[in-house]
């Protein structure tokens, strides 16, 4: 079967679409009926992510570490003893496409990197979005994204696994791969839909980089606005 693993802090509001759409992915006849199993990580949540959870049929494993990489490993963990071939990661902000998991086998790789999306930039000011595209808007570019991640059940232990890091963990499982000498398919995993929020509780990904971005558009247009005047 196929593994989807999501790691949680506090998402209740936001887990719901993500599980939607894995539901829909899973679903894709391409797959040819082959069972997918989502594994959603609750780490110290408080909220009412894991009734979200049960209710969308997924599997829940806890932890309480505040450590996404730690999240990530223990749900691989669930998801491979439970006799995933192939594991999927993404994220509870993140909607993934009807293809997702079908495009990622396709590339008959030992692992799937893909891009991510941001599609509302309605709470950003000017020039945020412009970053963003600057960093990740090209077609060839070599990113890895934990809310966009696949990989085999043979790569992953050949991998080590994700290391207890609280960002950064996706990176260094990609990087162990090609040390290995493992088969990385970039761009292969169709890109995903994830949110433009700033406030994360996981400082290093991409909410950060948001947050930085927003403060340096801000700093830039307040500096600018005696100018104009």
């Amino acid at each position: 079967m196929i593994g989807v693993v999501i790691p949680v802090y506090n998402e209740a509001t936001l887990l719901e679409d993500c599980l939607e759409a894995i539901g829909r992915a899973a679903q894709d006849t391409r797959l040819d009926g082959e069972p997918v199993e989502v594994v959603v990580v609750l780490d110290a949540c408080t909220d009412r992510s894991a009734a979200v959870a049960v209710h969308h049929r997924a599997q829940i494993v806890s932890l309480d570490a505040h450590c996404v990489g730690a999240a990530r490993a223990l749900g691989a963990s669930y998801a491979l003893d439970s006799g995933a071939r192939w594991v999927a990661f993404t994220d509870a902000d993140t909607i993934v496409p009807p293809n997702w998991l079908s495009a990622q086998l396709a590339a008959a790789a030992d692992a799937a990197c893909g891009a991510v999306w941001i599609a509302d930039w309605s709470g950003h000011p000017p020039g945020v979005r412009e970053r963003f595209l600057q960093r990740y808007g090209a077609a060839d570019a070599r990113h890895v994204h934990g809310a966009n991640l696949g990989l085999s059940a043979a790569a992953y232990r050949a991998s080590g696994g994700f290391r207890p890091l609280p960002h950064g963990e996706d990176a260094a499982l990609v990087a162990s791969l090609i040390e290995r000498g493992r088969e990385v398919a970039w761009n292969a995993s169709p890109r995903v839909t994830t949110s433009a929020r700033w406030e994360s509780a996981i400082e290093g990904g991409l909410a950060s980089l948001l947050r930085e971005w927003r403060e340096t558009c801000l700093a830039e247009a307040g500096a600018a606005a005696p100018l104009a005047a």
